[in-house]
């Protein structure tokens, strides 16, 4: 937790029950904790385009709608770590809950026909996400989401780098946000003696919302690839500018 210590700026007082190891208004009197908020770009920008795409692809409603909730966790824990305000912490927290509800089912939807409807799942997933909004607790999907991921990639072998990557990323982020939250203190006197560059580079929950977004837009790439290889489609990863994956695939010709 960060110390009282920390400068007041723009946005005024804390009221968020979460304030994070990174020094408050350090960067700039207009964002609370600066890099916490940039960090969240990965989450916003590279989402948009993923639904974009997919409107043109004409894929199923439901990847767009992973892309759309990933770009929302993303805005919403933006304004959280800009302002740490309570209000703006409901905005980071919530979205989070429902977009994971959104990944369950795009993963155990991924062998069935095209456009079917889950009403049961979609119930319960419905009543988990009420549940959860009502208690402000939403670790155990996660659980559901890893779950899923592990159940695909057994059933498709060839697709388990893709899974075990995106599990593999989530792991790591979930390591450094641990450690940012339990040497906070030493970090923190760490960035002191360090180059400020060496300072930016321990701003572990900036890494985890680095690592985390990309994780969850891996989890996407993973279930569309999955999905659209079962409706026979050819989908292919490709690299843009050689790093950024993205998936485009064609129709299997009709005779």
């Amino acid at each position: 937790m960060a110390p009282a210590a920390d400068r007041e700026g723009y946005w005024g007082p804390t009221t968020s029950t979460l304030d994070w190891c990174e020094e408050n208004y350090a960067v700039t009197w207009y964002i609370a904790e600066f890099w916490n908020t940039v960090s969240n770009l990965i989450m916003i920008i590279p989402p948009i385009f993923g639904a974009i795409q997919s409107v043109r692809d004409g894929l199923e409603k439901r990847y767009i709608a992973s892309y759309l909730a990933l770009t929302v966790v993303g805005m919403g824990s933006w304004c959280f770590h800009m302002t740490l305000k309570y209000e703006m912490q409901l905005l980071d927290e919530l979205p989070m809950i429902y977009s994971c509800c959104i990944f369950v089912y795009c993963m155990f939807e991924c062998f069935k026909m095209k456009n079917s409807v889950n009403y049961h799942l979609l119930f319960i997933l419905v009543l988990f996400s009420l549940i959860v909004t009502t208690v402000m607790y939403g670790m155990l999907v996660f659980t559901l989401v890893l779950r899923s991921i592990y159940i695909v990639t057994w059933v498709y072998p060839w697709l388990r780098g893709l899974g075990y990557t995106s599990l593999g990323i989530f792991l790591l982020g979930f390591l450094l946000w641990n450690i940012d939250n339990i040497f906070c203190d030493s970090l923190r006197n760490f960035r002191k003696k360090m180059p400020p560059i060496i300072g930016v580079a321990t701003q572990f929950h900036a890494w985890w919302h680095i690592l985390t977004g990309l994780g969850s837009y891996l989890h996407i790439l993973f279930s569309l690839y999955t999905r659209t290889l079962y409706l026979k489609y050819r989908p292919k990863v490709k690299f843009l500018f050689g790093i950024w994956p993205v998936i485009l695939f064609e129709p299997l010709r009709k005779h």
